[in-house]
């Protein structure tokens, strides 16, 4: 009698790669976030000179007051709707979680911190060097200028909302991520959510003190370390493939114990 072989992850139908990966939820998620820093960015090409230098102007109501309320009720929403969403349909009974569900579970998270990454790099980028360049041209008259309009209150949000997404993603569906806090994660994810209230200490400071627009004042100092806490995701990526290495290990041997029992 020929004895059975060891059955791999990955060897039959059932543990194929497509039952672990979805791209579709990334695709959507890059394009649509590329789609919205890409419209933005032409709205200011646009609109900045036209309708931005004069914040008392009519055209500044029309065109950038509009999108500031517009902004602050559909990022709101959204923030509202998608947390909300990830709460209610939790996994309440993640003790019976099967190993190859929780591998899928994995690689969705990857997906989810993937499009917060790529919101932050627009952010930090292209968006926050020129919210400098602009106030060291046109100096501002208003703490609602084009470049804060789109930077502060339209690109941060929208990490803000994918950032916390995964981190409830992770907390509500994993087990290791729901029995205890994970350091990397919490830096990375709460960082940069700690932006939006230092923009408060940002507009009183210049409202206050005339500074130079360089983001190596002092006022711009928690912008910068709160903006390079994101590093924290290197951290966040070991321990997530330390769990799925450990995932894989008690596939195999759920696989290999079905193997031997149908053998």
């Amino acid at each position: 009698m020929t004895k059975p072989q060891p059955a791999s992850l990955f060897s039959t139908q059932d543990f194929s790669t497509r039952a672990f990966i979805s791209w579709r939820g990334l695709v959507l998620g890059l394009v649509g976030v590329f789609s919205l820093m890409l419209a933005y960015r032409f709205y200011q090409q646009v609109f900045g000179w036209s309708a931005g230098l004069d914040a008392t102007a009519p055209a500044f109501d029309t065109y950038w007051m509009n999108l500031l309320k517009a902004e602050l009720v559909i990022l709101t929403a959204s923030w509202a709707g998608l947390w909300s969403w990830l709460w209610v349909t939790r996994d309440r009974n993640m003790v019976a979680l099967a190993p190859r569900e929780e591998i899928r579970r994995y690689v969705n998270l990857i997906f989810f911190i993937f499009v917060y990454a790529f919101a932050v790099y627009f952010t930090g980028s292209f968006f926050a060097e020129q919210d400098a360049s602009w106030h060291q041209t046109v100096v501002r008259d208003t703490s609602f200028t084009p470049s804060h309009i789109v930077l502060f209150y339209g690109t941060m949000p929208l990490f803000v909302l994918f950032g916390v997404g995964s981190l409830l993603y992770a907390m509500t569906r994993l087990p290791k991520f729901a029995e205890r806090l994970s350091l990397p994660f919490m830096l990375a994810v709460g960082g940069p959510f700690l932006i939006l209230p230092n923009l408060g200490y940002n507009e009183w400071g210049h409202a206050f003190w005339l500074m130079e627009e360089y983001f190596s004042a002092p006022l711009h100092w928690g912008f910068v370390v709160l903006g390079w806490s994101v590093l924290a995701l290197g951290g966040l990526l070991v321990q997530i493939m330390q769990h799925v290495l450990d995932a894989i290990r008690r596939a195999e041997i759920e696989a290999t114990a079905q193997h031997i029992s149908a053998a």
